[in-house]
């Protein structure tokens, strides 16, 4: 009888237990697939100029069609009102003067860590087409693929379709998708706005140019709801029941009030998340969330831990009906745009109450609008001409463009942030309240107020 030979013993011993493990781990892969996730980003889009945040006069069927299959997000802020520091925020998670990106234009330093590589270190393959960063910043954050982000290259929707028909990989995909709808210029054609029959928002001034423009812009929120459709579609067919898909805008639209300033018009945004299996159809929630939370959300969907070295915090517990609440406050800051609106502010904002402290309250407000940008419809100079002999458009211009140091609104009953309590004597314990939370958030975030750009002074000409 031969001897045994227990070397060879031992060698199969450990190999079966190598292929025991790796047995349990493929099983272990094939429990927890990952989700696919498609994520589309409209570009200057206002929250309520939507049917599904209550629009009467403008229909997003599109919109429509993703919210009835998941959740509705009332209270989804940007980090700031503009474009370039809106996405530098949600591609790092990081505020403003944490990730260096203040004023527009402006890029986050190179050596933080972006959003691409927190989902590549999962297995992800991670793809851009279209302004997801800043137009050609995009490049600079570590996509996988970067296409088509130059400014309004409206081929990239098409592009970004063909791609992920044609896409043959097996590996988890992760494909943000940015439209240029609805930035300026918007469309000459009105489609089927009617500029007579539009309902002007109470903080603007009614004219017939402000009416046109107005139809113009709802027919470019259409275009961008139409190539919303278009995404979801084919992400459905592509991945169907395996798939997270999400939809917001980067800030509010290029209107007076809106982009580039941190009333809710300019901050809040649309937000809606479909999730099979994981979010409940046709639900909403009133969680206060920032985009900066897009980034841990994204990596917890994906079965990650979230990064604790990051402003942003994940809402997926929100998603999927584990919790109703989130954040308590929202914090934002605006800049500038080079030397437009030079105009350096930082608010805070609960479920109730907004506080703004502009910094310069000296500075005369100025943007693409009242420096009639050859992008958009000059409108502003139908504002100015009302406003010599209607009070009430005087009211709206001055305002716009003169603001005091502080502002404090009540946003249960002045949404639309027209009636500053900040010297009302019964609002000073509160007042007082938030002004110490704000300085405090600042120095948390080494906010050094840095005034970028060249202002223009009130008494300047």
């Amino acid at each position: 009888m031969r001897p045994l030979n227990f070397g060879i013993l031992r060698k199969s011993a450990v190999n079966l237990c190598i292929l025991a493990l790796v047995g349990n781990s493929f099983l272990h892969a094939e429990a927890t697939k990952l989700p696919n996730m498609v994520i589309f980003i409209s570009d200057d889009h206002t929250l309520t100029d939507s049917s599904v945040y209550g629009s009467k006069d403008l229909a997003t069927p599109n919109m429509a069609r993703v919210a009835a299959a998941g959740m509705t997000f009332e209270d989804a802020f940007a980090a700031s009102p503009s474009c370039a520091p809106s996405r530098a925020a949600i591609l790092t998670g990081l505020m403003p003067a944490k990730n260096g990106a203040e004023p527009n234009h402006a890029a986050p330093r190179p050596e933080i860590k972006k959003l691409p590589a927190y989902l590549q270190e999962l297995g992800y393959e991670v793809v851009a087409f279209g302004k997801v960063g800043h137009y050609v910043q995009t490049k600079d954050y570590g996509f996988d693929l970067s296409e088509h982000n130059k400014f309004h290259e409206d081929i990239a929707i098409p592009a970004a379709l063909d791609w992920l028909r044609d896409r043959k990989s097996d590996k988890p995909l992760c494909l943000f998708v940015g439209t240029n709808w609805p930035h300026v210029p918007w469309p000459q054609k009105h489609e089927d706005y009617n500029p007579a029959e539009i309902t002007i928002p109470a903080n603007h001034v009614d004219t017939p140019v402000t009416r046109n423009a107005r139809a113009s812009y709802y027919a470019a929120v259409k275009r961008m709801d139409d190539e919303l459709g278009e995404v979801y579609d084919l992400a459905q067919e592509k991945f169907g029941e395996d798939l997270f898909f999400m939809q917001f805008s980067d800030q509010g639209a290029q209107w007076p009030f809106g982009k580039w300033c941190l009333y809710d018009n300019g901050l809040r945004t649309p937000l809606l998340a479909v999730w099979p299996g994981h979010v409940k159809p046709a639900s909403h929630s009133d969680a206060m969330v920032s985009l900066i939370d897009v980034l841990p959300t994204l990596v917890d969907v994906a079965g990650g831990t979230p990064p604790k070295d990051i402003d942003g915090e994940s809402f997926a517990d929100v998603l999927e009906g584990k919790t109703t609440t989130h954040r308590d406050k929202i914090y934002a800051t605006h800049s500038g745009d080079g030397d437009f609106n030079v105009y350096p502010s930082r608010c805070v904002r609960d479920a109730r109450w907004k506080y703004i402290l502009n910094l310069h309250p000296e500075f005369e407000f100025n943007s693409h609008v009242t420096l009639k940008d050859k992008l958009g419809i000059p409108y502003w100079n139908s504002w100015v001409k009302k406003a010599k002999t209607n009070a009430d458009a005087a009211m709206k211009v001055k305002r716009y463009q003169q603001r005091p140091k502080e502002e404090l609104y009540d946003l249960a009953t002045d949404p639309l942030e027209q009636h500053n309590l900040a010297d009302n004597p019964d609002c000073a314990d509160r007042l007082e309240a938030m002004r110490a939370d704000l300085k405090s958030w600042m120095e948390q975030q080494g906010d050094k107020q840095t005034v970028y750009g060249h202002p223009k002074l009130l008494s300047q000409d």
